[in-house]
């Protein structure tokens, strides 16, 4: 039996460089993990995969990411072996937090681990690539500047460990119609990419956050304003910043601090309609502690 944490990202930058020759979008963006974690456990069964899940609406079958990284492994590596994954999910689904992403992560390495593999980080990464283009990242986590389709991967400094809020409205967002709404309109502003590695490096989270910009926003705020409520709610409870991650819908805020991260949580918990919570970035140095 192994058991893995998969981890959340939130995005300090996004940004969009054109359509590719393939039919993905040229990225490029700072990425960072989060404390907030699913949990999954595997086990050896003689044959086949199952998967249980605790969210009883998510569908556990060959469509979920976890069970296609696993029957990845299994045709990549001709393993007659089987495996049963319990996935405990506190990752909100379709949230811009790349929980899926995070849960194939956890499966290649949980397989590895259990059928023996040693599969080495490139490797590893070779196979997330074929899945998701966020799966390199959550294989690796920390703090990296994500090029290409998202796949290649530039590890930097560690972000100074920052308390931050994450605020999920019920609603859902399409990664697919965030991105082909953004070839039709584009973005008025643009991330310094080369402004914020450098105050990573500094360790400068105040200069982090006036750096934090997301090319996505103007599509999904558009037709979801309440992003943009969320967003001015928390700034006015004192939060350094506050963006959306990914396509969204997920705003997270940066705080000054633990305190200021429960006082901004407890005051978000007043909308009925969003799912509140409290996590930290997490530091390469602590994940592989």
């Amino acid at each position: 039996m192994v058991t893995v944490e998969a981890n959340a990202k939130i995005n300090l930058t996004l940004d969009i460089l054109g359509k590719r020759p393939d039919g993905y979008h040229e990225v490029a963006m700072v990425m960072q993990t989060v404390g907030l974690h699913d949990t999954l456990t595997l086990e050896k069964r003689e044959q086949g995969i199952s998967l249980n899940i605790n969210v009883p609406w998510l569908k556990a079958d060959e469509k979920n990411l976890a069970w296609r990284a696993a029957a990845l492994v299994q045709e990549e590596f001709g393993l007659t072996g089987g495996v049963h994954i319990e996935l405990i999910k506190r990752i909100p689904v379709a949230a811009g937090l790349a929980g899926g992403s995070a849960d194939a992560a956890a499966v290649l390495k949980g397989m590895s681990e259990l059928y023996g593999l040693n599969l080495s980080d490139n490797k590893l990464c070779e196979l997330g690539a074929k899945l998701g283009s966020d799966i390199p990242f959550c294989l690796l986590g920390g703090t990296m500047l994500a090029t290409g389709r998202g796949e290649v991967l530039k590890r930097l400094p560690d972000m100074p460990e920052t308390w931050v809020v994450l605020v999920k409205p019920r609603i859902s967002v399409s990664t697919a119609w965030a991105y082909q709404n953004y070839d039709e309109q584009g973005a008025e502003r643009h991330p310094d990419n080369e402004a914020i590695q450098k105050e990573i490096a500094r360790g400068n989270r105040k200069g982090v956050a006036k750096l934090l910009c997301n090319v996505l926003e103007s599509v999904t705020i558009n037709k979801y304003d309440v992003i943009e409520r969320y967003k001015q709610m928390m700034l006015a409870k004192g939060a350094m910043a506050s963006m959306m991650s990914g396509s969204g819908p997920t705003v997270f805020a940066l705080a000054k601090n633990r305190e200021q991260a429960e006082e901004i949580a407890g005051f978000m918990r007043q909308e009925k309609n969003a799912d509140v919570f409290v996590t930290r970035t997490f530091q390469l140095n602590r994940m592989k502690a």
